[in-house]
């Protein structure tokens, strides 16, 4: 998938595309939906498909205060992107010039002069231009003067599920632990990748080495508690079955932050700093609470250990 930061990036010769255009912040089920459709209404005619998207939530511009944290950064979002058999993807940097840009102006320039857009593929709810005074039905109006046509997808809903899928739910999902839901909605595992760095090595004179992530993750964690998951070894290609923590285990008082770290299973003397890993969450164990005293502390770490085994479908040691 070729990447463009600007539409004056795109080349003249690039050819007709079929656009879809959102913020994409996960990369959950319903924009997969939504880029599904795209393949096949490009493959009707021959066009290429890119996903036009922002550099950032635009709130983070038009009302700070309002802004939730991203579900994925950036870098992960292009990431996913781009395993969706795209031709490209446009990553509009959202500041005050292209939020003042008036909606037709942004179709123009845009999508008909940088992109040669035949079809555009929004959700029911977007809203784009100076305002969000751009909606769908805008598009239908300006498309027969540009030449282009606008197909609307409708909301997604998981099998059982009243509620539309959203990154908001996704951001509440996570922030109740529940992981497993959350893999639902996102239609792949809740995953964070970071670089392996030296903690407190308290795990080490607990009996429990862990890895531990460093503060620049690529996604948003779970909610504090312990889970059953993997942890993949990006530079080695190793997938170990783990117990993984989230937060800052409050029966010390000396982690002054929220931290991702992971106890790979039936392993000793394994080296991972450095290295770049992926913790993947299986599912939720139980909530992060206060021990008193380091034997209660490892008597639970233990139980854990067992349960996260037990819920990875692995057999006693």
């Amino acid at each position: 998938m070729i990447v463009f930061r600007d539409p004056s990036e795109i080349p003249a010769d690039f050819g007709r595309t079929v656009v879809a255009i959102g913020k994409f912040d996960g990369v959950h089920v319903g924009h997969r939906a939504v880029i599904e459709r795209m393949r096949a209404d490009a493959a009707a005619v021959g066009a290429r498909t890119v996903a036009v998207t922002f550099d950032r939530n635009p709130l983070e511009v038009l009302r700070p205060e309002l802004c939730p944290e991203n579900v994925v950064s950036i870098a992960r979002k292009i990431e996913l992107l781009g395993e969706l058999d795209l031709d490209a993807a446009l990553v509009l940097t959202f500041d005050r010039a292209l939020a003042s840009l008036e909606a037709e102006e942004f179709v123009r320039s845009i999508l008909v002069d940088a992109l040669h857009v035949v079809t555009v593929l929004v959700g029911r709810d977007f809203r784009f231009g100076r305002g969000g005074s751009g909606d769908p039905a805008l598009l239908r109006e300006l498309g027969p003067d540009y030449g282009f046509t606008v197909d609307v997808v409708e909301d997604v809903h998981p099998a059982g599920a009243e509620r539309r899928v959203s990154s908001t739910w996704v951001r509440e999902l996570l922030a109740a632990g529940d992981v497993a839901q959350a893999a639902k909605v996102l239609g792949r595992p809740v995953t964070v990748s970071g670089e392996v760095v030296h903690g407190l090595k308290r795990g080490r004179e607990l009996g429990f080495p862990t890895a531990n992530l460093s503060e620049l993750i690529d996604a948003l964690a779970p909610a504090d508690g312990i889970y059953a998951g993997w942890l993949d070894d990006r530079d080695t290609g190793i997938r170990h079955p783990a117990a993984i923590s989230v937060g800052t285990n409050p029966t010390f008082d000396d982690v002054e932050r929220r931290q991702v770290e992971a106890h790979v299973l039936d392993e000793s003397g394994l080296d991972l700093y450095g290295h770049r890993v992926t913790v993947e969450f299986a599912d939720h164990l139980r909530g992060m609470v206060a021990f008193e005293g380091m034997d209660a502390l490892i008597e639970q770490i233990a139980a854990d250990v067992a349960e996260a085994r037990a819920r990875l479908g692995l057999p006693r040691p």
